[in-house]
């Protein structure tokens, strides 16, 4: 037995749930691990975050904390040990939102739905205390990324063009973004009522931020097809319910939009280059195409040249290229 699995048993000693059946559960992008258990018919969720590969518990602690106090779904914490890196969570089921919806297809409005309006009661409630801004420095270094790992070129020019765009553009960082707010990390909870009805993960990178990111990160879903009259509606009923406005919000989403585009072009490229996960390189047309489709807003004209002079598009010679060099880059 390793140390870390030593070290597992002690917590789920100490926890009362030594005697739990255990079964692996699928993981993230990250270092995290998950189990599923299982005592005398209480199901709870372990999670393995090691600290020595960078792994922090504690802020999803703190967040999902703070979402339960709102009203909202999020694991309920049963056990914590934040110096090893162990959660034991609350089971919110299988029902993920991915799963559900290629199931039952006349329920991917309401699901949508439901989910944006999450995010509607999450933006009335004050934003947690201590969060840092994900701002235009921090906006515009992610995005790069699509330069350093996806077409291995400068950023010079682009940031300071990208970081003026936000500067003027995204001045509203009010509310708590969880930034992967997506169909694999939300769950459907019918027993639940109003906005509980959905199930929270992954939001352990929260950040303070402009409304519009997580309904952008929601509706631009890199691992599926949202159809476009779902985007459209749920960007509407965002507008309509919070008395944003229209014009103002539109051109948020775009900028936004094209921000996460960028840095998810580059974080998997990255994931496949340096992390050995080549799978994710499959994602990449996807993505690109909400970039383009991001850069017809008016407010991104002048950078949509620039972009696309910097950045190749996802052809199957350049795909098939960092498929091939998957693991093979050991620097960040």
């Amino acid at each position: 037995m390793t140390n870390r699995a030593q070290k597992i048993e002690a917590f789920l000693a100490k926890s009362g749930w030594s005697e739990a059946t255990r079964s692996p559960l699928a993981g993230d992008a990250s270092n995290r691990r998950y189990e599923r258990l299982s005592l005398r018919g209480q199901p709870a969720v372990l999670m393995d975050a090691p600290p020595e590969k960078g792994e922090d518990v504690r802020p999803f602690v703190q967040v999902a904390e703070h979402l339960t106090q709102v009203g909202l779904s999020a694991p309920d914490i049963l056990a914590v040990d934040a110096e090893n890196g162990f959660l034991l969570l609350e089971d919110l089921g299988d029902a993920l939102f991915a799963r559900v919806i290629p199931d039952q297809l006349a329920f991917e409005t309401p699901l949508y739905e439901a989910a944006t309006d999450v995010l509607l009661a999450l933006h009335k409630a004050p934003a947690l205390e201590g969060l840092k801004p994900y701002d235009a420095e921090v906006m515009s270094n992610m995005a790069a990324l699509a330069h350093r790992w996806y077409a291995d070129t400068s950023a010079d020019s682009f940031l300071p063009a990208f970081r003026a765009l936000l500067e003027t553009h995204i001045t509203d960082f009010s509310v708590l973004i969880q930034r992967d707010y997506h169909a694999e990390n939300l769950l459907w909870l019918p027993e639940r009522v109003g906005p509980a009805r959905v199930g929270l993960l992954d939001f352990q990178d929260a950040m303070l931020g402009h409304p519009a990111y997580d309904l952008v990160s929601l509706l631009q879903d890199a691992r599926r097809d949202v159809p476009p009259h779902i985007e459209v509606t749920m960007l509407n009923r965002y507008i309509s319910a919070s008395g944003q406005s229209a014009e103002g919000f539109k051109a948020a989403y775009a900028l936004l939009g094209a921000q996460r585009n960028l840095r998810i072009l580059g974080v998997f490229a990255r994931l496949s280059l340096h992390f050995n996960k080549p799978h994710y390189v499959d994602f990449i047309p996807r993505v690109w195409a909400y970039l383009m489709r991001d850069l017809e807003h008016p407010v991104l004209a002048d950078l949509r040249y620039q972009l696309l002079a910097d950045l190749p598009a996802p052809s199957e010679t350049l795909l098939k290229e960092l498929k091939e060099k998957c693991g093979t880059v050991p620097t960040l």
